[in-house]
């Protein structure tokens, strides 16, 4: 038998940069990065779309961006500067990521030029797809906008929106060229917002590193109380845990099964999608952590104190814990329970859920007990759920 093989490796490199006020003109980060990505000769051309709760926060910033690419020669902005619903709302409008994809065609978007997103998580991840799938890849930078985004999705190769119900089921994997983590946008974020994104923290510290864990109960006061200078050093240790691990699990795109920066995220989807969405990413997450927690005490993986613990931290950082979906009702399963099969198919096969071997450890099991998740639940609900 003959045939011909064929290997190759990409490499992928970006950086995260840290700043406050990005368009002020007396700031340069922006400005660099766009200098170094000039071509002599060529005039490249920059699609910004904004989150509306970003523009609608900070009214004065489609006019801080103008003024801003005014400076520097070789860029120029494509059309206006395109405002889109925030929140995960957008990541489920298949209208609206068509729209953009229409836009990028009208404008002549090329694959040197650059889309340019600023908002949450929802809206990096839609305007990331929409950046892949045109010319195959266009390059996209990712100026994120709220906690969750800064230490987590935005620093992250993924993309996507959802399909049908389910979170993600339509993405690729497509790094950013570069982002921005300006922590001036933090400031306007609402309480709920600010608070849910630390359960990502909470999540990579348990897994990664005791040491930041310990830091963020240490610390829990001060992120309730709005200590800007706290989140920031939140933020910057949270996104290098999550960098490290993408850029060193050699498995960045996920072909494996193995998915530990998703501990406590299997029953998180399902509950986004079975609250339409009325729970935050992170507020369903932090439930999902204290039920996997518990779970992995019952287990014996570790100390009923440990799981305490975790639950303690989460509801001192005002974050929720229980969700009255997650109960068994009349002898049946949680409908919950129906996203293992969800995260099973999402995984490419075998089921692959992350639990805790010890704080700052995590360990992986193939099979859940449902009768031991719901025992689980009920431990959660007798004694947290009023709080």
């Amino acid at each position: 038998m003959e045939f011909i093989q064929q290997t190759f490796s990409v490499d992928y490199s970006f950086k995260v940069f840290f700043t406050r006020y990005l368009f002020n003109p007396a700031n340069a980060e922006f400005r660099n990065y766009l200098v170094s990505q000039t071509t002599p000769g060529l005039t490249k051309k920059l699609l910004f779309i904004v989150d509306d709760g970003v523009a609608k926060a900070h009214p004065a910033l489609a006019t801080e961006i103008t003024t801003y690419l005014q400076q520097i020669e070789g860029f120029k902005l494509a059309g206006e500067i395109e405002i889109v619903p925030g929140g995960e709302s957008c990541k489920n409008d298949q209208e609206l990521f068509y729209h953009l994809v229409d836009l990028a065609d009208t404008l002549a978007i090329d694959r040197h030029s650059f889309v340019v997103a600023i908002g949450g998580g929802a809206v990096l991840d839609m305007v990331g797809m929409v950046a892949a799938v045109s010319h195959r890849g266009v390059r996209h930078i990712r100026i994120p906008t709220t906690v969750l985004s800064q230490n987590d999705s935005g620093v992250g190769v993924k993309n996507g929106i959802n399909y049908k119900g389910k979170k993600n089921f339509l993405g690729t994997f497509a790094p950013p060229a570069a982002v921005f983590n300006d922590a001036h946008f933090l400031t306007t974020l609402p309480a709920r917002d600010w608070l849910s994104g630390i359960s990502e923290a909470v999540k990579v510290a348990l897994i990664k590193d005791a040491s930041f864990f310990e830091w963020l109960e240490e610390n829990a006061t001060a992120l309730v109380n709005n200590d800007l200078a706290v989140m920031q050093e939140l933020v910057y240790r949270c996104a290098a845990l999550h960098m490290a691990h993408i850029g060193g699990s050699g498995d960045p795109f996920e072909s494996g099964s193995s998915r530990p920066l998703d501990f406590g995220h299997w029953s998180a989807h399902k509950l986004e999608q079975l609250t339409d969405f009325a729970l935050r990413h992170g507020e369903a997450v932090s439930i999902g952590i204290a039920v996997d927690s518990v779970y992995s005490s019952l287990l014996g993986w570790i100390s009923t104190e440990s799981a305490e613990r975790i639950v303690n931290l989460l509801v001192k950082l005002q974050l929720p814990v229980y969700h009255p979906l997650l109960e068994m009702k009349d002898g049946k399963p949680s409908p919950v329970v129906k996203g293992l099969q969800e995260f099973r198919e999402h995984l490419g096969g075998r089921l692959t859920i992350c639990l805790l071997k010890a704080i700052g450890v995590g360990a992986e099991v193939h099979v859940i007990d449902e009768m031991l998740l719901n025992e689980a639940v009920q431990h959660l609900k007798v004694n947290h759920a009023s709080i």
